[in-house]
């Protein structure tokens, strides 16, 4: 594979049809660690990610409008697991890339990445956050504008380090939201009765119902396992959530799709949120009780099993 551009990082957004197919990007380690070593951590970093419930901040980098991307996480949850799964040069993959953290974590931390999405605004935001700081490293990261299903058309088997996405959450934001978890007057904010869904087209996994986003997962994984070198992880951050009060298990749904395509599950790390949801209001009180989907989501780290 060609490799990045030369003495500056580089990003670059594309539609589908106007890229080349394969995307040249490189994919080897540009470090001078061990071969056995998984990245390029020092002991004390790797006991500080070995902790299973983390907690992260957001920067004035990240995209915490909801006009502009209804669903984000922070540049230092992509950062923690790019940096834990991955070496300096290697290639990150984001099927579902939104707002683009992923490229952003991947360009600070000198990675190689591509990141897909149907809708051409988040294509264009990951982008202009991109440009936004330009960095001087040999990496590339890459947005293009197409359906996840095709991916495969753009890489190479086994190039792919890790795997590191948010998808959507079926049709479970494809409603009018009613902000029981907020307290008081904060609960008729302007997100109050908006639906947040990413789009109505009918390709977006937001729009299908559980059973149905389930099987297009699981086919969607299969596509992209391929890809993954094995051994290499696959980290995905989902919710639980709640529908007419029944609980709706996203994570179980999608760990079951993507162990029937082959992923193996190594770890469930929880994105303990408390420290970034402000004025909680009381939910279920006093006859129902519910833990509240907002403070904490999970992130699902599978890998590909190596060849026995």
């Amino acid at each position: 594979m060609a490799s990045g551009a030369s003495g500056h990082q580089a990003s670059q957004s594309v539609k589908g049809g106007a890229c080349e197919k394969p995307i040249e990007i490189a994919h080897a380690r540009t470090c001078s660690c061990a071969p056995n070593h998984i990245n390029c951590l020092t002991p004390k970093e790797w006991l500080k990610a070995q902790i299973g419930v983390w907690q992260f901040y957001y920067e004035a980098r990240d995209v915490r409008d909801k006009d502009a991307h209804p669903a984000t996480y922070p540049i230092a949850l992509s950062t923690r697991c790019i940096e834990l799964f991955t070496h300096e040069g290697e290639l990150v993959l984001d099927p579902f890339v939104g707002s683009g953290t992923t490229l952003v974590s991947a360009r600070d931390t000198g990675r190689n990445a591509v990141g897909f999405d149907l809708k051409e605004e988040y294509v264009e935001l990951s982008r202009t956050r991109l440009d936004q700081q330009a960095l001087c490293n040999q990496s590339r990261q890459v947005a293009v504008c197409d359906d996840a299903r095709n991916i495969p058309q753009y890489l190479e088997e086994e190039s792919v380090s890790l795997i590191l996405t948010s998808p959507p959450y079926a049709n479970l934001l494809n409603r009018q939201r009613k902000n029981k978890s907020r307290r008081g007057g904060e609960r008729y904010n302007q997100q109050y009765r908006r639906v947040e869904q990413y789009s109505q087209d009918p390709r977006d996994l937001g729009t299908l119902p559980l059973e149905e986003y389930s099987r297009e997962m699981g086919s969607i994984f299969a596509g992209l396992l391929p890809l993954l070198k094995p051994r290499g992880h696959c980290v995905v951050n989902v919710p639980d959530m709640w529908w007419e009060n029944e609980r709706i298990t996203i994570h179980i749904a999608l760990t079951e799709a993507l162990r029937e395509v082959g992923y193996e599950l190594r770890n469930t790390i929880i994105w303990d949120r408390t420290n970034i949801v402000n004025r909680i209001g009381i939910f279920g009180w006093p006859s129902n009780y519910i833990t509240m989907g907002v403070t904490f989501e999970y992130l699902l780290d599978f890998w590909r099993p190596p060849a026995s």
